[in-house]
Protein backbone atom coordinates (compact mmCIF):
# COMPACT_ATOMS: atom_id res chain seq x y z
CA UNK A 1 0.00 0.00 0.00
CA UNK A 2 1.42 3.07 -1.07
CA UNK A 3 2.16 6.01 1.82
CA UNK A 4 -0.01 9.65 1.72
CA UNK A 5 3.23 11.17 0.96
CA UNK A 6 3.70 8.60 -2.03
CA UNK A 7 0.32 9.24 -3.51
CA UNK A 8 0.56 13.05 -3.71
CA UNK A 9 3.24 12.27 -6.41
CA UNK A 10 0.73 10.88 -8.60
CA UNK A 11 -1.20 14.03 -9.52
CA UNK A 12 -0.03 17.78 -9.03
CA UNK A 13 -3.82 19.36 -7.96
CA UNK A 14 -7.47 17.29 -7.33
CA UNK A 15 -9.35 20.42 -7.08
CA UNK A 16 -11.25 21.38 -10.12
CA UNK A 17 -9.19 23.98 -11.76
CA UNK A 18 -8.24 23.90 -15.35
CA UNK A 19 -4.75 24.62 -16.56
CA UNK A 20 -3.84 26.33 -20.17
CA UNK A 21 -2.67 23.49 -22.67
CA UNK A 22 -1.96 25.75 -25.65
CA UNK A 23 -0.66 29.22 -26.16
CA UNK A 24 -3.41 30.09 -29.20
CA UNK A 25 -6.48 30.89 -27.09
CA UNK A 26 -8.69 28.76 -29.61
CA UNK A 27 -6.99 25.89 -29.19
CA UNK A 28 -7.35 25.94 -25.30
CA UNK A 29 -10.84 27.21 -25.58
CA UNK A 30 -11.87 23.41 -27.59
CA UNK A 31 -9.45 21.29 -25.60
CA UNK A 32 -12.04 21.98 -22.53
CA UNK A 33 -15.57 19.98 -22.82
CA UNK A 34 -18.83 20.23 -21.07
CA UNK A 35 -19.92 16.42 -20.15
CA UNK A 36 -22.88 17.02 -22.34
CA UNK A 37 -21.40 17.40 -25.47
CA UNK A 38 -20.96 14.16 -26.10
CA UNK A 39 -24.40 13.19 -25.31
CA UNK A 40 -25.40 15.90 -27.97
CA UNK A 41 -23.51 14.38 -30.64
CA UNK A 42 -24.11 10.69 -30.31
CA UNK A 43 -26.94 10.51 -28.73
CA UNK A 44 -28.84 11.08 -31.96
CA UNK A 45 -26.01 8.84 -33.76
CA UNK A 46 -27.31 5.72 -31.47
CA UNK A 47 -30.60 6.55 -32.66
CA UNK A 48 -30.06 6.55 -36.49
CA UNK A 49 -28.15 3.47 -36.32
CA UNK A 50 -30.73 1.70 -33.85
CA UNK A 51 -33.38 2.53 -35.81
CA UNK A 52 -31.54 1.46 -39.40
CA UNK A 53 -30.77 -1.93 -37.15
CA UNK A 54 -34.26 -3.04 -35.84
CA UNK A 55 -36.54 -1.10 -38.73
CA UNK A 56 -34.43 -0.36 -41.55
CA UNK A 57 -33.09 -4.10 -42.07
CA UNK A 58 -34.17 -7.78 -42.87
CA UNK A 59 -32.43 -8.83 -39.26
CA UNK A 60 -34.72 -9.70 -36.74
CA UNK A 61 -35.54 -8.08 -33.45
CA UNK A 62 -33.80 -10.70 -31.80
CA UNK A 63 -30.78 -11.03 -34.10
CA UNK A 64 -30.13 -6.74 -34.44
CA UNK A 65 -30.31 -7.17 -30.42
CA UNK A 66 -27.47 -9.22 -29.92
CA UNK A 67 -25.11 -7.66 -32.40
CA UNK A 68 -25.82 -3.93 -30.39
CA UNK A 69 -24.64 -6.03 -27.76
CA UNK A 70 -21.74 -7.14 -29.41
CA UNK A 71 -21.03 -3.83 -30.15
CA UNK A 72 -21.20 -2.90 -26.70
CA UNK A 73 -19.03 -5.53 -25.50
CA UNK A 74 -16.43 -4.48 -28.37
CA UNK A 75 -16.59 -0.73 -27.16
CA UNK A 76 -15.68 -2.47 -23.50
CA UNK A 77 -12.27 -4.09 -24.75
CA UNK A 78 -11.50 -1.08 -26.93
CA UNK A 79 -12.11 1.29 -24.24
CA UNK A 80 -9.12 -0.88 -21.97
CA UNK A 81 -7.19 -1.53 -24.58
CA UNK A 82 -6.72 2.52 -25.46
CA UNK A 83 -6.87 3.38 -21.94
CA UNK A 84 -3.65 0.87 -21.06
CA UNK A 85 -1.72 1.03 -24.24
CA UNK A 86 -2.46 4.62 -25.86
CA UNK A 87 -3.33 6.89 -23.10
CA UNK A 88 -0.60 5.05 -20.99
CA UNK A 89 2.19 4.77 -23.70
CA UNK A 90 4.98 6.79 -22.18
CA UNK A 91 6.74 8.17 -24.85
CA UNK A 92 10.55 9.21 -24.65
CA UNK A 93 11.27 12.07 -26.96
CA UNK A 94 9.87 15.27 -25.79
CA UNK A 95 7.40 15.74 -28.88
CA UNK A 96 5.93 12.63 -27.67
CA UNK A 97 5.95 13.48 -24.01
CA UNK A 98 4.05 16.69 -24.89
CA UNK A 99 1.30 14.95 -27.15
CA UNK A 100 0.68 12.04 -24.18
CA UNK A 101 0.28 15.05 -21.62
CA UNK A 102 -1.92 16.72 -23.90
CA UNK A 103 -3.75 13.21 -24.78
CA UNK A 104 -3.72 11.88 -21.34
CA UNK A 105 -1.57 13.36 -18.76
CA UNK A 106 -3.27 16.41 -18.00
CA UNK A 107 -6.18 14.48 -16.65
CA UNK A 108 -3.57 12.27 -14.22
CA UNK A 109 -2.07 15.47 -12.87
CA UNK A 110 -5.47 17.63 -12.95
CA UNK A 111 -8.09 14.49 -11.94
CA UNK A 112 -10.88 16.26 -10.83
CA UNK A 113 -10.85 18.83 -14.04
CA UNK A 114 -14.42 18.82 -15.14
CA UNK A 115 -13.42 20.49 -18.37
CA UNK A 116 -11.48 17.78 -19.41
CA UNK A 117 -12.85 14.43 -18.70
CA UNK A 118 -14.80 13.40 -21.81
CA UNK A 119 -13.07 13.25 -24.56
CA UNK A 120 -13.25 16.76 -27.17
CA UNK A 121 -14.95 16.06 -30.17
CA UNK A 122 -11.53 16.62 -32.24
CA UNK A 123 -10.51 13.02 -31.20
CA UNK A 124 -13.89 11.39 -30.37
CA UNK A 125 -14.99 12.62 -34.03
CA UNK A 126 -12.77 11.16 -36.50
CA UNK A 127 -11.83 7.95 -34.11
CA UNK A 128 -16.22 7.73 -35.05
CA UNK A 129 -15.94 7.78 -38.64
CA UNK A 130 -12.41 5.67 -38.32
CA UNK A 131 -13.99 2.91 -36.34
CA UNK A 132 -17.22 2.89 -38.52
CA UNK A 133 -15.10 2.78 -41.73
CA UNK A 134 -13.45 -0.60 -40.42
CA UNK A 135 -16.74 -1.88 -39.13
CA UNK A 136 -18.04 -1.50 -42.63
CA UNK A 137 -15.14 -3.35 -44.07
CA UNK A 138 -15.25 -6.44 -42.05
CA UNK A 139 -18.73 -6.82 -41.14
CA UNK A 140 -20.54 -5.34 -44.39
CA UNK A 141 -23.39 -2.89 -44.05
CA UNK A 142 -26.27 -4.89 -42.62
CA UNK A 143 -24.25 -5.95 -39.45
CA UNK A 144 -22.45 -2.61 -38.96
CA UNK A 145 -25.66 -1.00 -37.89
CA UNK A 146 -26.35 -2.58 -34.75
CA UNK A 147 -22.65 -3.18 -34.05
CA UNK A 148 -22.19 0.56 -34.32
CA UNK A 149 -25.16 1.48 -32.49
CA UNK A 150 -23.80 -0.70 -29.52
CA UNK A 151 -20.04 0.68 -29.60
CA UNK A 152 -21.20 4.09 -29.74
CA UNK A 153 -23.21 3.56 -26.75
CA UNK A 154 -20.46 1.61 -24.96
CA UNK A 155 -18.34 4.78 -25.81
CA UNK A 156 -20.94 7.47 -24.18
CA UNK A 157 -21.53 5.15 -21.09
CA UNK A 158 -17.55 5.65 -20.94
CA UNK A 159 -17.62 9.28 -21.20
CA UNK A 160 -20.47 9.85 -18.63
CA UNK A 161 -19.40 6.93 -16.28
CA UNK A 162 -16.08 8.72 -16.08
CA UNK A 163 -17.11 12.13 -15.40
CA UNK A 164 -19.07 10.76 -13.04
CA UNK A 165 -16.68 8.85 -10.83
CA UNK A 166 -14.79 12.32 -10.93
CA UNK A 167 -17.67 14.61 -9.67
CA UNK A 168 -21.19 12.63 -9.37
CA UNK A 169 -22.45 11.12 -5.68
CA UNK A 170 -24.29 8.31 -6.69
CA UNK A 171 -24.72 5.83 -4.18
CA UNK A 172 -25.56 2.71 -5.88
CA UNK A 173 -23.43 0.10 -4.46
CA UNK A 174 -22.61 -0.59 -8.23
CA UNK A 175 -21.74 2.54 -8.57
CA UNK A 176 -19.65 3.40 -6.22
CA UNK A 177 -17.65 0.11 -6.95
CA UNK A 178 -16.94 1.35 -10.40
CA UNK A 179 -16.07 4.72 -8.34
CA UNK A 180 -13.37 3.03 -6.31
CA UNK A 181 -11.40 1.12 -8.99
CA UNK A 182 -10.97 4.34 -10.92
CA UNK A 183 -10.08 6.19 -7.96
CA UNK A 184 -7.16 3.82 -7.28
CA UNK A 185 -6.04 4.29 -10.84
CA UNK A 186 -5.30 7.83 -10.19
CA UNK A 187 -4.23 7.46 -6.46
CA UNK A 188 -3.08 4.50 -5.70
CA UNK A 189 -1.46 2.94 -9.08
CA UNK A 190 -1.98 4.00 -12.50
CA UNK A 191 -0.62 0.73 -14.20
CA UNK A 192 -3.32 -1.21 -12.94
CA UNK A 193 -7.13 -0.55 -13.65
CA UNK A 194 -7.57 0.46 -16.52
CA UNK A 195 -11.03 -0.79 -17.40
CA UNK A 196 -13.37 2.70 -16.63
CA UNK A 197 -17.27 1.76 -17.40
CA UNK A 198 -16.31 -2.07 -16.55
CA UNK A 199 -13.22 -4.04 -14.99
CA UNK A 200 -14.15 -6.89 -16.30
CA UNK A 201 -10.66 -6.74 -18.94
CA UNK A 202 -8.67 -5.57 -16.16
CA UNK A 203 -9.66 -9.62 -15.00
CA UNK A 204 -8.95 -10.85 -17.85
CA UNK A 205 -5.54 -9.36 -18.26
CA UNK A 206 -4.95 -9.05 -14.43
CA UNK A 207 -4.49 -5.49 -13.65
CA UNK A 208 -7.26 -5.67 -11.42
CA UNK A 209 -6.68 -3.98 -8.15
CA UNK A 210 -6.24 -6.74 -5.49
CA UNK A 211 -8.24 -5.18 -2.55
Amino acid sequence: MSTTAERKKLFVSHKDESIRMFKSPVMDFFSRVHFAVPLLIYIPVVLWFGYQSFFGSELLFWQAGLIVLGGLAFWSFTEYMLHRFIFHYHPKSEFGKRVHFIAHGVHHDYPNDSMRLVLPPSISVPLAFLFYGLFSLILGSEFTAPFYAGFVLGYLLYDELHYATHHANIQSAWFQKIKKHHMKHHYQDPDMGFGVSSNVWDLVFRTRFKS
